[in-house]
C-alpha cells in the first residue's frame, strides 16, 4: 500500500515528504497508522550517517493505532492503540534473560535498513528505500513493525504526549528506574535536560528522591526542570560547579547521570560523586578520560546504558500509568509540529527551543 514519509536522503539536505510503498505486515508484524512520533537526537545522528543520495525512512519514537494485524498475532487487534519500541530477537540469552536493549542482533534489527531476513520494508518508485528503522521507519503515516515492539496501551492516553516513551524517555526514566535505583535518602546529578535528562528527573521525583539536581547551560531549560521535579537546578557554565554540587549533596552525589556525551562534563560528574557513588552514561561523544585514582579511591561505578536497559513491555505500561495518573507531566517538555513542518521540528531540535519535538498527523 502507498504512504507518505518524510525521506531523508543526505545530511546537509532536507526530509523530503513523499509517497513511498510500504510492504503488507509479515505473519508476526502489525501494521501502525501513526498519529505521533517523536524526534530524537539519534535520528539526526543517523541522519548524517548516511552516503548522500541513499534514501532513508528514520523515526523510533511512533504511536498510533493498529490497522492490519499479521497471521500469527493473536493479541492485538485493529484499532489499539500503541506505542512503538527499539527491535529485538527475542529469542537470544539476553533477550530470554529480560535485557532485550542488549540483544545480540540489535544493530542488525534496528540500522540495517531492512528487516532481520533481508527483505525491505519500503520502496518508491525511484527503486528501495531503507527502513525498519529501530524496527519501525515511523517517520510516515504507515509503519510497519514486529509484535513484540508493539506495547499496547490505554485507548485514553494521549499519544502525542507519549509518543516518545519508546525510546528518550524510556531511556531517561528507565535509566533511574532500571539501574541507579536512587532511594529517597539519596541524591541524583542528571547533566543535560533534554527529552532524556527530563525523563530521569520526572521518574526520581516519582521515586521521591529527596535531592534531585539538574545541570544545563540554557536557563529555561533548568527552569523547566524545576517544574517536572527537580528540586535544584545549576548552571553548567558556573565555574564553581564542582564545588556547588558537592555542597548540595552533602559531600558528593550518590548517583549521576550524563546524557550529553561532553568529555568534560562526563569527568565533572564521575567527581561530583560520593565515595561508592555511580555514574551511568548514555550521550554519545568521543573518548573520555577519568581520574583513575578518584574512582579506585572512592570505590565509584561507571557505567553505560542502552535504552534504560528496559524491556519496553513492563516500562512502558509504568510510563503510562504515571501519565495517566498526573504524575509525569510531560506538556511541559513536548512541543507538537504538523508532520509536514519535520524541518522546521528539527530545526528547534538543533537549536534546543523545543526540548522534545513531537510530529503529529491531523485527522
Amino acid at each position: 500500500m502507498k504512504t507518505i514519509a518524510a525521506v531523508s536522503t543526505g545530511v546537509a539536505r532536507p526530509f523530503r515528504i513523499q509517497d513511498i510503498e510500504i510492504a503488507d505486515p509479515l505473519a508476526d508484524e502489525v501494521l501502525v497508522r501513526i498519529e505521533a512520533v517523536g524526534v530524537c537526537h539519534t535520528d539526526l545522528a543517523t541522519k548524517a550517517a548516511f552516503p548522500d543520495g541513499v534514501p532513508v525512512v528514520l523515526g523510533h519514537e511512533g504511536a498510533g493505532v493498529v490497522e492490519r494485524v499479521g497471521s500469527d498475532v493473536t493479541d492485538v487487534s485493529p484499532g489499539d492503540k500503541v506505542v512503538i519500541s527499539y527491535a529485538s530477537c527475542g529469542e537470544c540469552t539476553r533477550c530470554v534473560s529480560g535485557r532485550p536493549a542488549y540483544c545480540v542482533k540489535f544493530v542488525q534489527l534496528n540500522t540495517s535498513g531492512a528487516r532481520l531476513d533481508g527483505s525491505a520494508t519500503l520502496s518508491s518508485e525511484d527503486g528501495p528505500v531503507l527502513g525498519s528503522f529501530f524496527g519501525q521507519s515511523s517517520f510516515a503515516r504507515y509503519a510497519l513493525t514486529a509484535r513484540r515492539n508493539a506495547v499496547v496501551v490505554d485507548h485514553g492516553l494521549d499519544l502525542p504526549l507519549a509518543a516518545s516513551f519508546g525510546c528518550g524517555i524510556q531511556t531517561g526514566a528507565g535509566t533511574v528506574i532500571n539501574v541507579l535505583r536512587p532511594g529517597p535518602a539519596d541524591s541524583l546529578v542528571v547533566f543535560g535536560l533534554g527529552g532524556v535528562g527530563m525523563a530521569a528527573i520526572m521518574a526520581a521525583r516519582n521515586l521521591g528522591v529527596e535531592r534531585i539536581i539538574g545541570v544545563d547551560l540554557s536557563e529555561s531549560r533548568r527552569a523547566t526542570a524545576l517544574k517536572v521535579g527537580a528540586t535544584d537546578v545549576l548552571d553548567g557554565a558556573d565555574q564553581n560547579l564542582l564545588t556547588i554540587l558537592r555542597e548540595r549533596t552533602g559531600g558528593g552525589a550518590t548517583h549521576a547521570f550524563d546524557t550529553t556525551g561532553v568529555p568534560a562534563v562526563v569527568r565533572t560528574a564521575a567527581q561530583a560523586l560520593d565515595s561508592l557513588g555511580t555514574l551511568v552514561v548514555v550521550g554519545l561523544g568521543p573518548e573520555v578520560t577519568f581520574d583513575v585514582q578518584d574512582l579506585i579511591g572512592g570505590g565509584k561505578t561507571v557505567r553505560g546504558c542502552i535504552e534504560g536497559d528496559a524491556d519496553p513491555q513492563k516500562l512502558v505500561p509504568q510510563l503510562v500509568e504515571w501519565q495517566l495518573a498526573g504524575r509525569l507531566p510531560m506538556e511541559e517538555i513536548v512541543r507538537t509540529f504538523p508532520f509536514a513542518e519535520i524541518n522546521e521540528a528539527v530545526a528547534r531540535s538543533e537549536d534546543g527551543s523545543a526540548i522534545k519535538p513531537v510530529l503529529v498527523f491531523a485527522g
